[in-house]
């Protein structure tokens, strides 16, 4: 399927591995020009520089902190115009209820709801001046079904997607959506993280952790930053101009939830 959007400009957000660098990969696949953001510079350069042989598309690299307003600045003076906006950004720390914070949830809304509102609010009136535009958020599987470990990801996650779920409809009429890519777990680091954390509670190799939460997801399987990719950039293609505000699972079947 040609989705009709070679030539256009995307910034993707924490993309030099993981879901970000699958969606990075996807949209280079689809003729998109890219500006790739990660916080490690050696391994960004490295992402971008295997992308461009693979699918000749330009990419521009901005290493940066895009959670603070320091890396922010500098990640929109390096993207410019850009036709199409993936947020991601690390979840914070698993734990428990008891332990956190107010610093600690100070943190997770910078990262995971203020840094994305405050790209959109940038990036938005240009996409609506040019009359298209699309914004795909990575979230968490935690939105529709909360993690208790999760607890600082399940509030902040939350109340980006009531911003996006206004926003996204107000935008609309100016060809321009808003949606947001709900993961479950994916063979990327973070799986690895929390699989060393069951690892370490509980005293178990790292196959017999891995086993044990496959058998939670009906697919018996942990997902591929390259399906999520090919997700990502249909969302961002011309086929999705109907698809309004919608929170997308990608977990296969872990979430029992009917709608």
């Amino acid at each position: 399927m040609d989705l009709g959007i070679r030539g256009k400009r995307a910034l993707v957000c924490a993309s030099s591995k993981g879901l970000g660098r699958g969606c990075a990969e996807a949209l280079a696949a689809a003729g998109v020009e890219l500006v790739m953001n990660a916080r490690g510079a050696e391994a960004l350069v490295a992402a971008a520089a295997e992308i461009r042989e693979s699918y000749g598309v330009p990419v521009t690299t901005v290493a940066a902190d895009v959670t603070t307003e320091a890396g922010q600045a500098e990640v929109l003076a390096a993207a410019g115009d850009v036709d199409i906006l993936v947020t991601n950004a690390g979840g914070p720390p698993p734990g428990l209820w008891s332990d956190w914070s107010r610093d600690d949830f100070i943190r997770a809304l910078d990262a995971n709801m203020l840094a994305p509102i405050a790209l959109m609010k940038a990036l938005l009136p240009g996409m609506i001046e040019r009359r298209w535009g699309r914004v795909i958020n990575i979230t968490s599987q935690s939105v529709k079904a909360p993690i208790p470990q999760l607890g600082l990801s399940n509030s902040a996650r939350a109340g980006l997607t009531g911003y996006v779920a206004g926003t996204s409809r107000q935008v609309a009429p100016f060809g321009v959506t808003i949606n947001n890519m709900l993961p479950g777990i994916h063979d990327t680091d973070r799986a690895t993280a929390l699989d060393g954390g069951v690892m370490q509670a509980r005293g178990i190799s790292r196959d017999e952790a891995r086993a044990e939460r496959m058998a939670t997801i009906p697919a018996r399987r942990y997902g591929t930053r390259a399906e999520f990719g090919a997700m990502c950039a249909f969302l961002a293609s011309q086929h999705a101009g109907f698809i309004v505000g919608q929170n997308i699972l990608l977990d296969g079947g872990a979430t029992n939830a009917t709608l």
